[in-house]
């Protein structure tokens, strides 16, 4: 499956290099040109992010050009899968070779955090500094909270925000990733924390997103705003 979706994305690519000489022959003046442009942009993005931006585009225009006027192969069915399974294990090998010194980077990150003024490490692993103190209400797991947060990796690379999108969010407390769910209970509404998440607390090895690489330390600057009445809740759900 994935040999195939990197056959795909490589076909689709040529599509946009097919007939192209050189950047400045191309033409981005109708919503088809533009749109044209858009998903060589798109693509060539997604295939340097699998390890793949030594891509040959005059090999990549040839191929579309064989196949559209219907031309003999140039390399035979057999060889092209050699060739997409060695691409294959080569983004494979470099994802690895990525999730692992996140990991080691994730490790001496919280090793070197926990030994900050203010930094409180629990029993998960979890790490977290209170920022601004409050007297309010604690959320239970049962509960609907809102809050307002900033989510980095740890090298400050802000990768979501309620904050910079300018509207807090509603979520259930035990609907989160797990360090959210432990952290949020720490708090009492009106309060700000900073949480300092382990990748197995937070996505693990598994990556939401190109954002997260995986086996990442998550960092969030967290605002408990309110614990959502359970008595409105019911009367907006009828």
């Amino acid at each position: 499956m994935k040999q195939h979706r990197l056959a795909a994305a490589v076909a689709l690519v040529s599509l946009v290099l097919a007939g192209c000489d050189s950047q400045t022959s191309v033409e981005l003046k109708t919503p088809a040109q533009k749109a044209s442009y858009g998903i060589g942009l798109n693509m060539g993005k997604s295939l340097a992010q699998e390890g793949m931006d030594d891509l040959d585009s005059k090999a990549v225009a040839q191929g579309i050009e064989d196949a559209v006027g219907k031309k003999e192969q140039k390399l035979k069915d057999e060889e092209l899968v050699e060739a997409f399974a060695a691409l294959q294990k080569r983004a494979e090998e470099r994802m690895a070779k990525m999730s692992e010194e996140s990991a080691s980077a994730g490790k001496k990150f919280l090793e070197d955090n926990a030994k900050k003024a203010g930094v409180t490490t629990t029993a998960s692993g979890l790490q977290y500094e209170v920022v601004k103190k409050a007297d309010g209400a604690q959320p239970k797991p049962t509960d609907v909270v809102t809050v307002h947060y900033t989510g980095t990796l740890t090298n400050g690379t802000v990768f979501d925000s309620s904050v910079e999108r300018g509207s807090p969010i509603d979520l259930p407390v035990s609907g989160v990733i797990p360090g959210w769910v432990e952290g949020l209970q720490l708090m009492h509404v009106g309060e700000k924390y900073k949480l300092y998440i382990p990748s197995e607390l937070a996505y693990g090895a598994q990556s939401p997103s190109p954002a997260i690489p995986a086996n990442s330390v998550l960092v969030f600057d967290l605002e408990l705003l309110a614990i959502k009445d359970p008595a409105k809740q019911d009367d907006a759900a009828k």
